[in-house]
């Protein structure tokens, strides 16, 4: 005898589900502050689970399970202050969570007096597994305590003046574990002694209590049941997965195409074990494919501090959309093809008629409320596509394309020794030590034009006191402006080391009146390229001062 054996497959005829497709959201039940805050190591007080229910709301869930009442004194009262002080949106369902014994229905329907259309969550364990070895009930048994219990509840309902605007959620609990035909059994009789018509007020919760088989094999069971079970009109399917295998996320999806039409789930999976299916990944899979998911997560990182302060338990920085790294790229070749999918953002939209469309980024951040800038971060890893993003992105700093690889390798020589993440900040400042105003053997001590406009003519002249490891000496030049008349100023003189410019560019750095210059120079010298920049209030300056930058550049590697 195995130890394990590969689960029976149901025997499904005419399989339809793999062809269908997602078009609109299921209805979303939060079950956090029930099934996810019962597996908390420190479930929520009563003032984060008021928190935590408000942002629920806020988020759009319609239906939400809000406790366990006739178990916890503390469920109760949360479900008596959420009715008396009035929290509960028109709009908004809550649903609570027994047993089918009489006095914890007693109780839980007590627990619902005052709100609108509240939904009372009944289950039994209809696995053999629970049935038999851990219950000790036959069949015939489950069944009976199946219609005992939404009996029980029907008639509590109906006491309390609460049969007609209630709903009843049934969940034949390890459903995926149970003889499908059974389980078709229990539900069709729960519905008839629930009695009521309405589809919006009676659902079977159809859950993968502990995910034992493949995703495929839950959408079998799924397609088999609705083709099989006779009240479909009559009743709404719903989906409960567990995430046992890691596979809770296709389970529910691929169960959604075999005819679910609800799902429950967590913001971020919390629940027993490894967790409920996690509802922020699923709706927002959706949301990336173009379906109106009906939920808004436009501002994820509060939502995540929220979820963290009440579960006390971190978000991985690789959650899917969640985590602080999901949308962010250290690999030099795919920051690359970011900075580059951004740049031409427009023309691949109309290319693919898709408004977003970017290598490695199948979602915008921004969406979600992401800020750009912290796309594309920087390790020993990266390369020169990713740095050049950040100083674009981060500081308005745009160097000229053959600039990028000796930027490139002054980053790289700091991240092989530093050996971990450089923060922008660290970048900005190897930027400017390594290509900004450098110090060296030439220094500008001041020019002037001579004159300042000459008339019917493009020349100018420049007049420069300059420093040469400390002599002072004068030069003059001529040329079409202040950059081309002090290069042939420079030029002429034997005690400055021959070159020639190769490459001139310069940019403003914000939009103000105060705002300041920088300027990019390549300047050649026995064949090598070297580029610095120069910054300054005046543009004429910013564009002398990267000159003698990049001269004081090549002096220092002859050195």
């Amino acid at each position: 005898m195995n130890k394990y054996k590969y689960p029976n497959k149901i025997k499904l005829e005419n399989r339809q589900w793999p062809d269908n497709v997602i078009n609109k959201a299921p209805l979303w039940c939060s079950v956090d502050l029930r099934d996810g805050n019962q597996a908390l190591p420190v479930p929520m007080n009563p003032e984060n689970k008021l928190k935590y229910f408000k942002m629920l709301v806020d988020i759009g869930f319609k239906q939400i399970e809000v406790g366990f009442p006739s178990a916890s004194k503390d469920d109760y009262n949360f479900v008596r202050q959420l009715i008396e002080e009035k929290h509960i949106p028109s709009d908004v369902r809550i649903s609570v969570l027994t047993q089918a014994r009489k006095h914890l229905i007693d109780k839980t329907v007590e627990s619902l007096k005052g709100a609108k259309r509240p939904i009372v969550h009944c289950y039994v364990a209809t696995s053999d597994l629970h049935g038999q070895f851990v219950f000790g009930n036959s069949r015939k048994q489950v069944l009976q305590m199946a219609i005992d219990g939404t009996q029980l509840i029907v008639d509590k309902l109906k006491e309390e003046n609460m049969y007609q605007e209630a709903g009843y959620e049934f969940s034949p609990e390890e459903f995926t574990d149970t003889d499908i035909d059974f389980a078709i059994e229990v539900c069709k009789a729960v519905q008839e002694t629930w009695g009521k018509d309405d589809k919006e007020d009676f659902i079977l919760n159809l859950p993968a209590t502990v995910e034992r088989r493949p995703p495929y094999q839950y959408a079998d069971m799924i397609e088999y049941f609705c083709k099989k079970y006779p009240y479909m009109s009559k009743s709404t399917i719903s989906l409960h997965a567990h995430n046992d295998q890691g596979c809770a996320i296709a389970a529910t999806e691929m169960a959604l195409l075999a005819g679910a039409t609800r799902v429950e789930g967590t913001i971020l999976g919390h629940g027993e074990r490894t967790g409920n299916v996690d509802l922020v990944t699923l709706a927002l899979n959706f949301y990336s494919r173009g379906i109106d998911i009906n939920l808004d997560f436009s501002d994820l990182n509060s939502i995540v501090r929220t979820v963290e302060d009440a579960s006390h338990i971190p978000v991985s920085q690789r959650h899917p959309y969640a985590g602080q790294l999901v949308f962010t790229a250290f690999s030099g070749s795919h920051q690359d093809a970011i900075r580059k999918g951004m740049e031409a953002k427009t023309s691949v939209s109309e290319y693919f008629q898709q408004e977003w469309k970017v290598p490695y980024l199948h979602l915008d951040p921004a969406d979600l409320g992401k800020e750009y800038e912290k796309l594309i971060r920087i390790n020993s890893q990266s390369g020169k596509g990713g740095i050049i993003f950040i100083l674009e992105h981060e500081f308005g700093i745009y160097p000229p394309k053959a600039m990028h690889p000796e930027i490139g390798r002054a980053v790289q020589r700091v991240a092989d020794e530093k050996g971990d993440e450089i923060d922008a900040g660290i970048l900005k400042d190897i930027f400017n030590d390594n290509f900004i105003n450098i110090k060296g053997d030439y220094e500008l001590i001041s020019y002037k034009r001579k004159p300042d406009v000459i008339e019917d003519s493009d020349t100018i002249t420049i007049e420069m006191e300059i420093s040469i490891k400390g002599e002072k000496i004068f030069l003059t030049g001529d040329g079409n402006g202040p950059v081309s008349a002090t290069v042939h100023a420079l030029q002429q003189s034997e005690q400055i080391i021959p070159f020639v410019l190769e490459d001139f560019s310069e940019q403003t750095l914000g939009k103000n009146a105060n705002a300041k210059a920088l300027a990019y120079v390549g300047l050649k010298n026995n064949d090598k390229l070297t580029y610095a920049s120069g910054e300054h209030s005046n543009i004429d300056k910013a564009a002398i001062y990267a000159i003698f930058s990049a001269l004081n550049k090549i002096a220092n590697y002859a050195k």
